[in-house]
This record gives structure tokens, C-alpha cells and sequence, in this order.
């Protein structure tokens, strides 16, 4: 018997044909390989379908050849969307990821995965640092098109601090960022120094520089001047308040705002003018070089010999405050322009720094680091940096649909909404007009508590919760004897 086979000749039915009905039963090895496949695609991109827009599909590729280039369950995409969500949950553990990986295994029916983490730790160091440092870039650009303020001419205001995170105390940490000299081998933590510049407008993360405990904030800032474009203004406390990088920002078009230290403030009497009250025009003399300066005798000789600079005497009224009056030196001379009340409240709004810090290092856990080799260390700080960042979009979106500031909108009650509402955006059956609605809500849920604004509150630098009193670790672990009912004694006596 001769069969014949017909071509569809339905256009609106392109899928039914006569071969699909005498089509062979599929096996179940068949059936078991396309739920793995599709426990290779999905398992590990659920937060991605939440901030895939943010991140260009394009580096998130396989390479074409080596390292990354097969697909396999812990792929590049998959292992990105995987570390990605690690440093986003309350525990980012290693554990963490895997149990997602068998729990989504339990709900499709296929086999169950192995408890070991040894198969993610590989693959994630594979990953190329280039990459994640592409992807930070562009997190950080997509920051650039955020609405301003229209304060200050609608300039870009660019605030940069620094700060420290620890981590596990391993021979290759060790070496690369070394601890305190006071403390003795074996009882301390590897130490690392971050110098970062925010967007004050959004919070974003701009750019950073990684050192260790002998680099200064300002040999660190140093390496981060790209960053800034004609027209910008750097804002920074006294630890920046420096003629040589002054000058050299004046010379790229940015202006700065810094807080006086290391001279003396001008007296009236020897200021160019009185723009105001407690608002002169100075003049500053380039420094006399010495050995101890950050740069060369050829570079002292480039600056010019004096610059012109305007110095505010700023009066706090809030009690509590350490001190009740600063100086404020700005190269924003004109003062009609740019009121001393407005370059005062500016100063001000410097300490969102202090928070941003706060949310990276306290609410995303990246204080005290996990990775146990230098080349994993700058990878997960970077991971850090672009969860903060595609977070830090999503409050901008979520604030432009309330109408409201993004400053007002909780980094921390953003990530709680997030995580809760991972499980729910990501489910298979989940279709694209519910998954809008769920936005939504997740965009009100992040906007319906806005941040009381109390101008002038005092945030001492204080714990209030004492710590418990185990006697602290004087010699290596292995020298160590525990003091017999340590509770009568107490920790500084141990």
C-alpha cells in the first residue's frame, strides 16, 4: 500500500497536517530531555524577566568558543540570573541557589538535582569579569537618562564617599587587601577600600575604584575623574577637599562643593569680596610641595598659582549635630545663580551617600563578603553593584508612575517587594496581561509608603543594642583556650 502525503492546503491551520497524526509516540527519554531543557531555560531566569530590560540580551551570550560556549544547566545566562539573585536574597548563600534549582525540579516532575553547590561555584568562575563589568556600565548609563531636579540649573550632581567591607580571612585575601597592622595574625579580617561615585539625583552607583587599607579615598577618587562630564558637579565631604584635584576638575568643566579642611578659613578682611552674609570671594595660593603630597613636583608645577573659590560659612540649627557651624569652599562663584542656601542645602543632601552605603552594605548584605579568592571577591562586588543599580531603575520607574521623588521611595521595602513578588511574576502559566497587572501592583507596592522627610533629624554614629559578651579572639584560632563561665566576664577583659 502506497501512502500519499498531503500538504496542508489551510493556510489558518499551518500546524495540522496528516504526518503529525501518524506522528510516533514520543519515548520518555524524549519527554525527560525537553523538561530538562526546559529546566535549563527557566529554572535560574526568574528575576530575570523582571530586569532583563535593563541588561542587554547581547552580553548575556554564549561565547562562541572555550569558556561558556556550551549550553548547559549553569550556562552563561543562567549563571548570571542565578549569582544576580543570590546577592538579592536575605540569606545569599550558594545553598540558596540550588534549593531553587530542586525546587523547580519538584514542581515540573523531573529529577531531583544534587544538594552539592560544587557545579555553581565552577561555573561562576567562568564567568568573565569583562562581562560583568560591561554590564555594570551600561546599569550605570541607563542612570544618565533619569529626570533632574531643575535645582542648580539642572545640572548633574555627582557625590562620592568612601567605604570598607571585610571578608573571609584566606591567604589570597589576605595578600591582595591585608588587615589592620593592630590586629595580630590570625584574629582579623582581609579589609578592602571602596571609593564610589552616586548619582544624587537617582542613587545610582556611577563608577568605583577598589583598593586596599593603604589606599586614600582621594588616590582612589582619582581613578574615577572619567566618569564625569562638562558641567557636573562633584559634591564631597572634607576628606576630598583638596587644591590639586579642585583644579583639575575645574580644568574637565566640573565644578565642586567640598567641605573646608587642612587651612584655615579666610577672614573678611583678606577675601576678594563679600558676595553675602558669611559668603566671600577667596583666593587660594597653590600648595609648597612636599614628599608627603599624592603627586609629583612636575604636576604641583601644571596647577595654576592660585585659585579663585567661594567660602560659606554654614550655621546648623538642629541640636545634636557635632558641630554648629562648617565652611563650605565651592568654585560656583556667581551667587545669584547659585544662592549660598541653596549650595547649603546641597551640602546637606550629602549625606544620601551615607544611605546608599547603607543599602548596599546593610539591607543587600555586602558588608562582609563570602568569596574566598581575590578574583571572586571583585566579582561579587561588582553583582552587588549592578543588583543596587537594576534596583535602583525600578524605583525610577516605580516613582515616575506614582509621580513622585525617588528619594522618598524605601531601597528596603523595594527589595521586600521583590522578593516577594518573584515567585508570582515568574510562573509558566503566567500570561503577559496578568504579569502587567502584577507590575503594577509591585510598582504601587514600593510607591504607597513614601519616606517621611524630616530635614535636621540626628543620626549619630552610635549602636544603641550592646553586644553579647564573649570574650574576643587575641590569638589565632588554633592558640585559642575559651575562659571557663566567660559570662562573668567582660568582652574588652577577655
Amino acid at each position: 500500500m502506497v501512502y500519499c502525503v498531503m500538504k496542508n492546503p489551510t493556510p489558518i491551520f499551518p500546524g495540522f497536517h496528516l504526518q503529525t497524526l501518524r506522528r510516533k509516540p514520543r519515548s520518555e527519554q524524549q519527554k525527560l530531555a525537553d523538561k530538562l531543557a526546559l529546566l535549563q531555560r527557566k529554572s535560574f531566569k526568574q528575576i530575570g524577566e523582571i530586569f532583563e530590560k535593563f541588561i542587554p540580551k547581547t552580553l548575556l551570550k554564549p561565547e562562541s568558543e572555550g569558556v561558556m560556549s556550551r549550553r548547559r544547566l549553569f550556562s552563561k545566562e543562567n549563571t548570571f540570573w542565578a549569582f544576580f539573585s543570590q546577592v538579592l536574597d536575605a540569606d545569599g548563600g550558594c545553598k540558596e541557589v540550588v534549593r531553587k534549582l530542586q525546587s523547580y525540579a519538584s514542581l515540573k516532575g523531573i529529577a531531583f538535582p544534587s544538594s552539592s553547590t560544587a557545579s555553581y561555584c565552577t561555573a561562576r568562575k567562568k564567568l568573565d569579569i569583562r562581562t560583568l563589568t560591561d554590564i555594570f556600565t551600561h546599569t550605570a548609563r541607563q542612570q544618565d537618562r533619569a529626570p533632574r531636579t531643575g535645582r542648580l540649573k539642572n545640572r548633574r550632581v555627582i557625590v562620592v564617599d568612601g567605604t570598607g567591607v571585610s571578608m573571609p580571612d584566606t591567604i589570597e585575601n589576605q595578600e591582595v587587601w591585608p588587615q589592620s597592622a593592630s590586629q595580630k595574625p590570625g584574629c582579623g579580617f582581609p579589609t578592602a577600600r571602596i571609593c564610589a561615585c552616586f548619582s544624587l539625583t537617582s542613587g545610582a552607583l556611577l563608577n568605583y575604584a577598589l583598593g586596599n587599607k593603604k589606599s586614600h579615598e582621594l588616590r582612589l577618587f582619582r581613578q574615577l575623574w572619567d566618569i564625569f562630564k562638562p558641567g557636573d558637579i562633584f559634591l564631597g565631604d572634607k576628606g576630598f577637599c583638596s587644591y590639586f584635584d579642585i583644579a583639575r576638575l575645574q580644568e574637565r568643566g566640573v565644578d565642586s562643593v567640598v567641605t573646608l579642611a587642612r587651612r584655615a578659613p579666610v577672614r573678611m578682611l583678606r577675601s576678594l569680596k563679600k558676595l553675602g552674609t558669611d559668603d566671600l570671594l577667596i583666593t587660594w595660593q597653590r600648595p609648597v610641595y612636599n614628599t608627603s603630597l599624592a603627586y609629583s613636583k612636575e604636576q604641583r608645577e601644571s596647577l595654576p598659582a592660585e585659585l579663585t573659590l567661594r567660602q560659606i560659612r554654614v550655621s546648623v540649627p538642629y541640636p545634636g549635630f557635632r558641630v554648629q557651624h562648617f565652611y563650605i569652599v565651592t568654585t560656583l562663584l556667581d551667587a545669584i545663580q547659585y544662592p549660598a542656601t541653596e549650595l547649603a542645602d546641597l551640602y546637606f543632601q550629602r549625606w544620601d551617600v551615607e544611605l546608599f552605603f547603607r543599602d548596599i552594605k546593610t539591607t543587600m548584605g555586602m558588608d562582609v563578603l563570602r568569596c574566598q579568592t581575590p578574583e571572586m571577591i571583585r566579582k561579587e562586588i561588582l553583582m552587588h553593584f549592578i543588583a543596587y543599580n537594576c534596583i535602583r531603575q525600578l524605583m525610577s520607574e516605580a516613582a515616575q508612575e506614582a509621580d513622585l521623588a525617588v528619594r522618598k521611595i524605601s531601597f528596603k521595602g523595594s527589595l521586600q517587594a521583590l522578593r516577594n513578588w518573584e515567585p508570582h511574576l515568574n510562573q509558566a502559566k503566567v500570561s503577559r496581561t496578568e504579569r502587567l497587572r502584577l507590575m503594577d501592583d509591585l510598582y504601587e507596592a514600593m510607591t504607597d509608603t513614601p519616606i517621611r522627610q524630616r530635614p535636621g533629624r540626628s543620626e549619630p554614629r552610635c549602636r544603641k543594642r550592646r553586644p553579647k559578651n564573649y570574650e574576643l579572639m587575641t590569638v589565632p584560632r588554633h592558640a585559642m583556650k575559651e575562659i571557663h563561665h566567660r559570662n562573668r566576664y567582660r568582652a574588652n577583659n577577655a
